[in-house]
């Protein structure tokens, strides 16, 4: 393992932001991060830690030590008649495993595909997509203790899982490493077609339903309406969708017919952020080098040399230009460092 000193993450972030981390690693093994841990050296820096860099907003210079986890592997651990049992490392690509787990014959996470970033990132954003989200199969998550060095495995109970918001983000935070994850896929076919586009999909292809064709119709959904980060800077949708009461939906209802909300939980709506965003007027606009994109408002793209700064200027004045719109407070769903 090599500590590298004046790291560009320029390319390690999907935002395509311009970042120097002043020392950086990348975490092969257990024992790489045994290792930093028995440096004392190392262990009076600050820790950040790096997945695939899709769901960040990083500063021009990174104090500290970023720590870039890189450990790989895949494979079936056990069954029973109702499940699979899959193992997955964190730093496997996260679109990559959910389509091996398809083609190997399980499913459950079909919905969840072309979703980027690392593995490891699942559980700690909860990651979700078209009515399903990461807790829903998770069966634990097997972490690192940055202080101790020991391993500390979590049940789904313990990781707190909430709407892109886990245990790891809140008390677990800078603390436990995710180092592996395992599912439990149902053997039981179990599909979801209510969320997006995906009926429509399928229809429009004559496809009948399975995990596979739901996969394709999600791929194609998403890449007619996401940008590529290789080609425009971007953080997928950039803002969390929003939840309010039953009677808040109504009440807005009423002044805009074509309000889109989903049910959430027993009396509350969820909002789409991004129709919210196109209609306070931001689909398609610039602020200096970022803006949101043409063809998905949700989505906040560098046009070139954005910093930090640029991005937080922009996010601020759509999330404000949205609440005067429609009393709504909407989130940024990326994680500022």
């Amino acid at each position: 393992m090599q500590i590298h000193t004046n790291k560009d993450l320029s390319s390690l972030n999907t935002l395509q932001l311009r970042s120097q981390a002043e020392h950086f690693a990348e975490l092969h093994s257990e024992q790489d991060v045994r290792d930093i841990l028995n440096d004392s050296s190392l262990r009076k820096l600050s820790w950040n830690i790096l997945g695939g860099g899709s769901n960040l907003v990083l500063p021009s210079t990174v104090r500290g030590l970023v720590l870039k986890v890189a450990n790989q592997g895949r494979e079936l651990i056990g069954e029973d008649h109702e499940a699979w049992y899959v193992k997955v490392q964190a730093g496997e690509v996260w679109h990559d495993f959910v389509q091996w787990t398809l083609q190997q014959g399980y499913w459950g996470l079909e919905n969840l595909s072309l979703i980027p970033g690392t593995a490891g990132a699942a559980p700690i954003q909860n990651i979700g997509a078209y009515g399903v989200e990461v807790k829903d199969t998770l069966w634990e998550v097997s972490c690192l203790d940055l202080q101790s060095g020991e391993n500390k495995v979590f049940s789904n109970k313990e990781c707190h899982f909430a709407y892109r918001d886990s245990f790891f983000k809140q008390e677990g935070a800078g603390r436990y490493l995710v180092w592996n994850m395992t599912f439990r896929l149902p053997k039981k076919n179990v599909l979801h077609l209510e969320y997006g586009d995906i009926r429509k999909e399928l229809e429009r292809q004559q496809l009948v339903a399975e995990p596979r064709t739901i996969a394709n119709a999600v791929i194609h959904i998403r890449q007619s309406k996401l940008p590529d980060p290789k080609v425009i800077g971007n953080a997928g949708s950039f803002f969390k969708n929003p939840i309010v009461s039953k009677d808040m939906r109504d009440t807005l209802l009423q002044s805009h017919t074509d309000l889109v909300s989903f049910p959430y939980q027993n009396t509350q709506f969820k909002l789409a952020a991004g129709w919210l965003i196109d209609r306070a007027g931001w689909k398609g606009k610039k602020l200096g080098p970022v803006g949101m994109y043409e063809k998905q408002a949700l989505v906040l793209v560098n046009h070139g040399g954005a910093s930090a700064d640029d991005v937080w200027k922009l996010a601020n004045q759509v999330s404000l230009d949205v609440k005067n719109a429609f009393g709504v407070e909407i989130e940024p769903e990326p994680i500022r460092w």
